[in-house]
């Protein structure tokens, strides 16, 4: 097969991908504590060949280029801004920690806060239900929920200040080792690489409460992406064409 038909899908194909990460983070921009994706290209190498069309081996660095792929689409992990909001009920980190959450079947979720409310069984928990790691119970009747930035939760029960527990912050040894898994949750691949912390030590940040982080996507950013990402695209169809236009002469030739 002509190369260039081979170079210009390999492309298409890696631009199509990286529009689609873009098309997402703008989609995403007013999700709250949403963490963009970038993407990371990588160069296809294609083997030396001998006379019978059949690659040399082993792989040698001499090998022509074949084209770009995507790597990876790792997450940015930058501080979003943080918005007041004034409710009660509305939690953000400060910093680089997690708010840890207890998932279906045991499983360990990372949280950047959000809304939070008192769910079936009455225990702290996000808008969805999942309670927090660290079980906290509110008592019915309780009022004037309070968060203080340490993570200690009180509230005022039978007209007493009482509290209620504490909320501890996780920070992974390694961000790369995390996965979102949707609704705003990530997922570590190996929990024994999570560290709680109690919120301010070890630069683990705070909690903020009355606050939502936002987006860390920047309108501005993604669409000079867009638009670049768009130019590759069309370079790569032109290349297609141009090895279309070619055979097209190749199969014209008289013998």
């Amino acid at each position: 097969m002509n190369g260039a038909f081979y170079v210009g899908a390999v492309g298409l194909d890696a631009q199509q991908r990286a529009l689609d990460v873009v098309a997402n983070n703008i989609a995403n921009i007013n999700t709250t504590a949403f963490k963009r994706s970038t993407v990371r290209f990588s160069e296809l190498v294609s083997p030396m060949r001998d006379g019978d069309g059949l690659p040399l081996a082993p792989l040698r660095r001499e090998g022509t280029l074949a084209g770009a792929t995507i790597a990876s689409t790792p997450l940015v992990w930058t501080q979003g801004p943080l918005r007041q909001t004034g409710s009660t009920t509305d939690l953000a980190v400060s910093g680089d920690g997690f708010i840890e959450l207890m998932g279906p079947s045991g499983r360990e979720l990372l949280w950047r806060g959000g809304g939070l409310q008192v769910n079936a069984d009455g225990y702290l928990a996000a808008t969805d239900g999942t309670p927090l790691q660290a079980m906290i119970s509110v008592p019915n009747g309780a009022t004037g929920l309070s968060i203080a930035a340490d993570g200690t939760v009180s509230a005022s029960v039978n007209g007493a200040a009482q509290q209620l527990g504490q909320i501890d912050l996780v920070m992974p040894r390694a961000t790369e080792d995390l996965v979102s898994v949707g609704n705003g949750y990530y997922e570590s691949a190996d929990s024994s690489r999570l560290d709680a912390v109690r919120p301010g030590q070890d630069g683990v940040g705070t909690l903020v409460q009355g606050s939502l982080e936002s987006s860390n996507v920047e309108l501005t950013d993604e669409m000079t992406n867009l638009l670049m990402l768009q130019r590759a695209f069309a370079a790569n169809a032109q290349v297609v064409q141009a090895g279309d236009q070619l055979m097209s002469i190749v199969n014209g030739l008289r013998r």
